[in-house]
C-alpha cells in the first residue's frame, strides 16, 4: 500500500532531520576520539561532515514548514538530537548514559510535548 501524501508530508521532514542529526553529531563530537589530531584538521573534517547535514536539514525544514511551525520543527530536531546523541555516546564514544542524563533528557521531551499542545 503506497504512503498517502499526508503521511509523507509529515514523516519525510522527520526522517531528513534524523539523518541530518547523525551527520551533525559526528561533526560536533566525532573528533573526541582523536585528541592527538591537530585542531585545524579536526575543524576542516568537521565542516566536511557538516555539509551533508545541511543538505538534509535545509530541505527538511523547508518541507516540514508546510505542516509544522518553526517552533515545532526545532523541537522535533532537539528530540532527535537527544536520541541520536544517546546512541552515539554509548556506541561510538563508549561513555555511559547515567540516570541523571536520562532524567534531564526526559524533562526535555516533556518540554517538547508542551510545544505541540494546541
Amino acid at each position: 500500500m503506497p504512503a498517502t501524501p499526508a503521511v509523507t508530508t509529515y514523516l519525510l521532514p522527520i526522517a531528513l532531520l534524523a539523518f541530518s542529526n547523525i551527520f551533525m553529531t559526528f561533526a560536533w563530537y566525532g573528533h573526541l576520539k582523536f585528541k592527538a589530531t591537530p585542531l585545524l584538521i579536526v575543524i576542516a573534517l568537521s565542516w566536511l561532515i557538516a555539509l551533508p547535514e545541511y543538505i538534509l536539514q535545509v530541505p527538511a525544514n523547508r518541507l516540514g514548514h508546510a505542516v509544522y511551525s518553526a517552533a515545532q520543527l526545532k523541537t522535533i530536531q532537539e528530540v532527535i538530537t537527544l536520541t541520536v546523541f544517546i546512541g552515539f555516546s554509548i556506541w561510538y564514544l563508549g561513555e555511559p548514559i547515567k540516570w541523571n542524563h536520562l532524567a534531564g533528557f526526559a524533562l526535555m521531551v516533556l518540554a517538547a510535548w508542551l510545544v505541540f499542545l494546541d
